[in-house]
């Protein structure tokens, strides 16, 4: 698309719409095709291919095929996920979702991990696990199947919601839209469910010792740090650098997906299995960050740490039973929301790019204390599942949960989250803040650029703020961002030019209490919208707004809020569904696996103490 050309903010152009539909249904087709030959005894390739897979895996062939179909599936998606975000911060919204190449990533990673699940399903030829679901006479799904299918299906079907959206309420430039949350929250719970299927599939595997089988610890450590980057794709607006939420979420969030990834992987995987989840995330996200930044010259997105907050798990390990999963995943969540909330603190100030300010400190501390120690319990009965299930089946380790724990501790944990989130996702208004800003130019003509020295008024206005600063984005290169200093009583200067023109959104931001404010320095005219530009001229004066007029001026006016209140309600009564859906499989993998009662017809499950490889 040209420079100056406008793209469509009301949805895409039918032909997209179609051609994106008719691929969809070609490939299920396919799909749905090579399925049926199998399940009927027509066909050998899904069963060979599986095998190939499988051989001296350690792994049944109905879960090796599907496990490593998955893994590259997510990766993929993942690379397209914070590509396609950077595209969007640096060159605006896109003409379709076929002219974004971030999209087809996307696409083809979530409709991957879809397959991944369709085929755990119908491989398995009798009952593949004595907690397997039964579908058909002779035809049983394991749980880790069901689990990627069902939360793939919900990524998916934001695709062509997204663009419904749109249309009725325009482009809704955010990440925390509810399609959006659809495609990332789908994706991420996908991870439950190839855990889950990992130990399904060693359960009913051949017990094989080759090099291959021994790597199947690494694999369980990868897909904890698969589980904790999922986890932490809700905060990517922080990542990138233009959050439109209240900056205590970033915190909540980090002790979130700390809490549950890290303490799940150590008490199920054993000894330096949170150090290795961290390190799986820094090397996965470190990548991510090479190849969108200097690789595809974007914004490069940044990432949280987290290595202090798995040796504090790992820590303690050393003094609390690991038997007793809910004491552990407590004080590691308490742990996790003290001393890893410091050290998140100075991490964000060597490399992150908002600096957590101290006047953070004591409002954001307690809110994600109580995520921390609830994650810590979501993690415990995670792991407790996924040991009971082994232990059920005579895999034991020493140092893995006794028993399988009520449910009751992980969903109190899951709703105090909630109610964390819940309780800071909203803002205030802050009415009666002006700004006088006197440009001084740097270059003219295309490619104009300014430094900027912005007098508010009153001038106290901004002395708690959590941030001030001059963001310009959209303007098809890399992210302008710089935090504002305070020069004097009220007066804030930039120290780099600021780009103000051609399709370039500039404006000043400040995050005061819990308002989000906003004063546009520059804005091009958009008939898409439509909206009339906003001129930089040498001295103005404009008032302080509600900054999502002015970075999501592409949503639609005098449409019914109440639509979008329902919207809301219907994406999250889907989430609640799915997760109910989760601690389901969670709760039968755990108990049906202790029955010694229920049988397997299939490979019958190894007996005696079997020990995994360390």
């Amino acid at each position: 698309m040209a420079p100056n050309e406008v793209a469509p903010a009301g949805g895409a152009e039918i032909a997209e719409v179609l051609i994106a539909t008719g691929g969809a249904t070609i490939a299920t087709l396919v799909l749905l095709w090579f399925g049926w030959r199998h399940r009927s005894g027509r066909s050998q390739v899904l069963r060979r291919i599986a095998e190939l897979v499988a051989r001296d895996s350690g792994l049944a062939a109905w879960a090796a095929l599907p496990s490593l179909i998955a893994a590259g599936s997510l990766l993929v998606a993942l690379l397209g996920m914070y590509w396609d975000i950077s595209l969007h911060i640096d060159d605006g919204r896109d003409a379709g979702p076929l002219a974004n190449p971030a999209h087809y990533l996307i696409l083809f990673g979530l409709y991957g991990i879809f397959a991944a699940g369709f085929l755990a399903i119908v491989l398995p030829e009798g009952r593949p696990s004595r907690s397997a679901v039964r579908i058909g006479r002779n035809w049983h799904a394991p749980l880790g199947g069901v689990a990627m299918m069902a939360s793939s299906a919900f990524a998916l079907i934001g695709f062509p919601l997204d663009d419904l959206w749109h249309r009725i309420f325009g482009q809704d430039v955010t990440l925390w839209g509810p399609t959006h949350l659809m495609l990332i929250g789908g994706a991420g719970l996908t991870l439950i469910g190839s855990v889950i299927l990992l130990v399904e599939g060693r359960i009913a595997g051949d017990g094989s010792r080759s090099w291959r089988a021994r790597l199947l610890r690494g694999r369980r450590i990868f897909a904890f740090g698969g589980l904790l980057i999922g986890l932490s794709t809700f905060q990517a607006e922080f990542d990138f650098g233009v959050p439109q939420f209240n900056f205590l979420l970033e915190p909540i969030m980090l002790a979130f997906a700390a809490g549950v990834a890290l303490t799940g992987a150590r008490l199920w995987i054993g000894r330096g299995a949170a150090l290795g989840a961290a390190l799986f995330f820094i090397v996965a996200r470190g990548g991510i960050a090479l190849i969108v930044g200097p690789g595809f010259d974007e914004t490069t997105p940044h990432f949280p740490l987290y290595l202090v907050e798995a040796g504090l798990v790992e820590l303690a390990a050393l003094f609390v039973s690991t038997r007793r999963p809910y004491a552990f995943g407590a004080i590691c969540g308490a742990l996790i929301g003290t001393v890893g909330f410091a050290a998140e603190y100075a991490w964000s100030h060597l490399w992150m790019p908002f600096a957590w300010p101290q006047n953070l400190i004591l409002d954001a501390w307690p809110p994600a204390l109580i995520a921390a120690i609830g994650a810590g319990l979501i993690g415990a009965y995670v792991a407790s599942a996924l040991a009971s299930a082994e232990r059920g089946a005579g895999i034991k380790r020493r140092d893995t949960p006794s028993r399988m724990p009520s449910i009751v501790p992980a969903a109190a944990g899951l709703v105090a989250i909630a109610a964390m989130v819940a309780l800071n996702v909203g803002d205030s208004e802050l009415t009666g803040v002006r700004g006088d800003v006197a440009l001084t130019e740097i270059s003219d003509g295309p490619g104009r650029t300014a430094q900027a020295t912005v007098t508010v008024d009153p001038p106290t206005a901004f002395d708690d703020a959590r941030w001030v600063n001059a963001t310009a984005w959209q303007g098809g290169e890399q992210l302008h961002l710089e935090q504002l200093e305070e020069t004097a009583p009220g007066v804030y200067e930039t120290s780099e030019p600021l780009p103000i023109d051609g399709s370039w959104k500039a404006l000043i931001r400040a995050h005061v209490g819990d308002a989000l404010l906003g004063l546009p320095v520059f804005l091009p005219e958009d008939p898409a919208i439509p909206a009339e530009g906003v001129e930089a001229t040498p001295a103005f004066q404009r008032s302080f707004v509600d900054e999502t007029e002015i970075l999501q001026r592409e949503l639609k006016q005098g449409v019914s809020g109440s639509l979008a209140a329902i919207a809301y309600v219907v994406v999250g009564s889907i989430v609640v569904a799915l997760l109910l859906l989760l601690g389901w499989v969670l709760r039968r993998l755990g108990g049906e696996s202790e029955d010694p009662g229920r049988g397997v017809t299939a490979k019958p499950a190894p007996t005696g103490d079997r020990r995994l490889p360390a």
